[in-house]
C-alpha cells in the first residue's frame, strides 16, 4: 500500500485518479483549494484518508499547504495534478504573476522545494507542451501580446521542464511528467475524445506500480508509452535556468538530494 497525494482531487482527472488510488487499496491525501472544495473532495473520495487545503494562486496559501504536507511525514508519491486551462484575459494573481503561470508552474515547483521528498513524482502536463514557448524572460506574459491558449501550452512546457529537472537533482526518485489525453472534463470540454479512467491511469500507474516499465525517471509518458517532448524540455541548460528563476520568484530552493 502506497500513501499518494493527489493535488486538485475534488473533481476532474485529480477525483478520478484519487478514486482509482483507493479502489487499488492505497492511502490517498486529497488536496482542494478552499475548505468548501475540501467537503466536495471528502464526498466525493468517502475512502481517502485525509484532506489538505490550499489555494495555488497564493505562494502564501501553498506555503501553508507545504506545511501541511510535511506534517504527515514522507509520503510514497505525490501527483501534481492540479491546473487551470487557458484564462480568456490576461489575470494576475495576489503575488503579481499571471495566473495560469502560478497555479501550474510555481505552485508545483514551491511544493515540490518545500515538502518531503517522495520515492515517486507525477507531473500532469499536456499534448500542448508540444506548442509551448520557453520565454523564460517573459514567464508571466507581461511584455507579449495576450494569448491564453499559448500562456497554457507554455505552463505545459514548464511542467516537463520541472519533472525532468528534478529527475536529475533526485537521482532516488522517479520523476515524470504525464500527458493524460485530451479528457472529458471541465476544463477539456465536451469535445473532449477520452473519458476520465484512461486520463488518469498513466499517473496511477507511475505512482504505484512495480513494473519495470513504471520505474523509469526524467521521462514523459502518454497512455504508459514513453514519448519524446518538446525539445527545449530535456535542455540541461534550460532546466538549471528555470529552477533559478523559480527559486528567485518563490524564495524557495529545490533542496540538493
Amino acid at each position: 500500500m502506497a500513501t499518494v497525494l493527489v493535488t486538485g482531487s475534488s473533481d476532474g482527472i485529480g477525483r478520478q485518479t484519487a478514486l482509482d488510488l483507493v479502489a487499488g487499496g492505497h492511502r490517498v491525501v486529497l488536496h482542494a483549494r478552499s475548505d468548501a472544495r475540501a467537503e466536495q473532495a471528502r464526498s466525493a473520495v468517502p475512502g481517502a484518508a485525509d484532506v489538505v487545503v490550499g489555494d495555488l494562486g497564493s505562494l502564501a496559501s501553498t506555503r501553508a499547504l507545504a506545511d501541511q504536507v510535511s506534517a504527515l511525514g514522507t509520503l510514497d508519491a505525490v501527483v501534481h495534478n492540479a491546473g487551470v486551462g487557458g484564462q480568456d484575459e490576461r489575470r494576475l494573481t495576489e503575488d503579481g504573476h499571471e495566473l495560469t503561470f502560478q497555479v501550474n508552474v510555481l505552485a508545483p515547483y514551491l511544493l515540490t522545494a518545500l515538502t518531503p521528498t517522495p520515492a515517486r513524482l507525477v507531473y500532469l502536463t499536456s499534448g500542448l507542451e508540444a506548442q509551448g514557448e520557453p520565454h523564460l524572460d517573459d514567464l508571466d506574459f507581461a511584455r507579449r501580446p495576450w494569448d491564453g491558449m499559448q500562456a497554457y501550452c507554455d505552463s505545459k512546457l514548464w511542467d516537463v521542464v520541472l519533472a525532468l529537472a528534478v529527475a536529475r537533482h533526485r537521482p532516488g526518485t522517479l520523476s515524470n511528467a504525464v500527458d493524460p489525453g485530451w479528457i472529458k472534463t471541465r476544463m477539456g470540454g465536451a469535445g473532449a475524445t477520452d473519458e476520465l479512467p484512461a486520463g488518469a491511469d498513466t499517473s496511477v500507474w507511475l505512482a504505484t506500480s512495480d513494473d519495470d516499465a513504471a520505474r523509469v525517471t526524467g521521462r514523459y509518458l502518454h497512455r504508459r508509452q514513453l514519448r519524446a517532448p518538446n525539445p527545449a524540455a530535456t535542455d540541461v541548460d534550460l532546466q538549471e535556468r528555470f529552477l533559478a528563476r523559480a527559486a528567485e520568484l518563490t524564495g524557495a530552493t529545490l533542496p540538493a538530494a
